[in-house]
């Protein structure tokens, strides 16, 4: 048992100098992008550590790899052995479409109860971007991974489920829905994942030294889910964090807007503001705590502000395990061809490697990656932006980064 990672009683991780970590190469890209992941992760925990530390690597199925020798698309295995070691890291996979689950991705976090979907979005110098001032960026996204749009409650119109929720609702309220020609869906937010989430986000912001926590919410409108999100929010800040947060209200009417040492400052942006905020003033935003969907939206849009979703890094936490994961889709019509940018899960694989208390390595993984945009050694995504840039395969890539570690 001294390879696997142990959960000790306030929450950490116990971790050992050699710990299997379960993979999963994934569909379409995934296995070019996993070997170059690989490769990386390999060199900088060697190069951290020399021989000391060592992540043993243990393949399991899903996606069209499980289905074609299992006949299941996410075997029951695998997820038991995700439980069983703690942390695991995937590429992308494929969503059967017609039939089956509706996403694996969703399958796997809702199955492990993994309900922190954490999206760093930092500026990496050298990357072609369309915002004035990239550099300014900074933001790590919690978006709550279990419920809103991702339960998917809905009823297909003319279906008589939705007929039957149509009738209900024209009865018990002042709204008239046509019972024939309307779709209807159910947005569930509640108090109980609402405000782990949040503990999550301000825990994170403590412990990283960040400098505020952003409710993004749509409760102007949807006063009983969003803006119910809203109100939890706050109550987890001022009730659960109350020596470290201090709301943004009450910085302006008792301190003139100068935060007090030491103090969190929590505050809320309606979502469609929200766009406008990190685009025009992102030095002025940090961690941004979201519903499933707006975390979605948000999260993209920032990735498109530092470089695209080849960069973006992704983790789906929960209190007794975790995934590191690409952020983007399969994308078939490279598969296998050398060509795409492993960045979104060589940077998740850092932000895995930070998750053990691997820090050292996560650094190395940073510095290599900045060396090597500077040096306009990239794939063709970023190669075709930059002016004299030099493209590389998705392995060649790989090799580089480990050169300039």
């Amino acid at each position: 048992m001294e390879n696997i990672i142990e959960l000790n009683k306030d929450g950490s991780l116990s971790v050992p100098d050699k710990p299997v970590i379960p993979y999963i190469p994934g569909d379409g890209t995934g296995p070019d992008i996993w070997n170059a992941t690989r490769l990386v992760l390999d060199a900088a925990v060697k190069k951290a550590y020399k021989d000391k530390k060592k992540i043993i690597f243990k393949e399991v199925l899903a996606g069209e790899d499980a289905f074609n020798k299992t006949g299941e698309w996410l075997p029951k295995e695998t997820l038991d052995q995700i439980q069983k070691y703690r942390v695991a890291i995937k590429g992308p996979l494929t969503t059967p479409v017609g039939h089956g689950m509706r996403s694996l991705n969703v399958a796997i976090r809702q199955d492990l109860d993994l309900y922190a979907c954490i999206r760093p979005a930092k500026y990496i110098s050298g990357v072609p971007s369309p915002c004035r001032e990239p550099e300014n960026i900074d933001m790590v996204i919690f978006r709550e991974n279990t419920e809103d749009i991702y339960l998917g409650i809905e009823w297909e119109a003319g279906t008589k489920q939705a007929k039957d929720a149509i009738s209900f609702v024209n009865q018990r309220t002042t709204k008239s829905l046509d019972e024939d020609t309307t779709g209807i869906g159910i947005k569930p937010i509640s108090e109980k994942k609402t405000k782990r989430l949040f503990k999550k986000a301000i825990q994170y912001a403590i412990d990283h030294n960040r400098k505020s926590v952003t409710i993004m919410h749509k409760g102007n409108i949807m006063k009983f889910t969003e803006g119910a999100f809203l109100k939890w929010g706050y109550e987890v800040g001022e009730n659960d964090f109350k020596d470290d947060v201090i709301t943004e209200q009450k910085l302006w009417d008792h301190f003139k807007g100068k935060v007090p040492k030491g103090k969190i400052v929590l505050k809320d942006r309606i979502a469609d503001n929200m766009f406008q905020q990190v685009l025009l003033r992102p030095n002025e935003y940090d961690i941004i705590a979201a519903p499933n969907l707006n975390g979605d939206y948000i999260s993209d849009l920032l990735a498109a502000m530092v470089g695209g979703l080849g960069l973006a890094p992704g983790a789906n936490i929960g209190d007794n395990c975790a995934v590191f994961e690409a952020t983007h889709g399969t994308a078939p019509k490279y598969a296998g061809l050398d060509k795409v940018n492993p960045g979104s899960v060589i940077l998740s694989g850092a932000m895995m490697l930070d998750h053990l208390g691997w820090h050292e390595a996560s650094n190395v993984i940073h510095t290599a990656l900045q060396k090597t945009i500077l040096n306009k050694k990239v794939t063709y995504d970023l190669a075709r932006l930059i002016p004299g840039a030099i493209e590389l395969k998705c392995s060649e890539f790989a090799l580089e980064l480990c050169s300039s570690m």
